[in-house]
């Protein structure tokens, strides 16, 4: 038997957590990038494109005037030709799933408030920072966030992450 204390003080004999004097199963064995730290977080950052609200309209089929027509999107309450929501939230996806938690992780829930408006060629930074981390499932609860480069908000909420355990043996 082999009992370890990890760095969060959780107890581990033999890959399986203790608690209350009990083992219980290790949900993050396998994962890539391992159990995330509440209060971990990561960013990522990228400038929107003319190309982006293309490559949307191609998958979903949103072709609002709002992303397309330049006139009326800047007589409009935005006063610019806006990305799609999908494009804004995007980056979120390419954070939970290169970063935190990382490789192998999918959304199960999400509760995100479109804020303000990204335009074209804005810069917007992702962020998620852990806020709570199953032990026994892969499971995390994320504060996710998009800002604008003035580092206005643009998206804010909540996101539950599974991470599938994808380390070969």
């Amino acid at each position: 038997m082999t009992l370890q204390l990890m760095k969060d003080g959780q107890l581990m004999k033999d890959g399986h957590s203790m608690k209350d004097g009990h083992s219980m199963k290790d949900g993050w064995v396998g994962v890539i990038k391992g159990r995330p730290q509440p209060g971990a977080f990561a960013e990522r950052s990228r400038r929107t494109q003319p190309q982006d609200i293309d490559a949307f309209a191609d998958m979903t089929g949103d072709r609002n005037p709002l992303h397309y027509d330049k006139a009326l999107a800047e007589a409009s309450v935005f006063g610019k030709l806006i990305v799609q929501g999908g494009v804004t939230s995007g980056i979120l996806n390419a954070v939970v799933a290169e970063d935190l938690p990382g490789p192998g992780s999918v959304f199960l829930e999400v509760s995100w408030k479109f804020v303000k408006a990204v335009g074209v060629g804005e810069l917007i930074t992702g962020r998620v920072e852990v806020k709570e981390v199953r032990a026994d499932k892969p499971i995390t609860k994320l504060e996710t966030s998009v800002r604008n480069e003035a580092g206005e908000l643009c998206l804010t909420g909540t996101a539950t992450v599974f991470t599938v355990p994808l380390a070969r043996g």
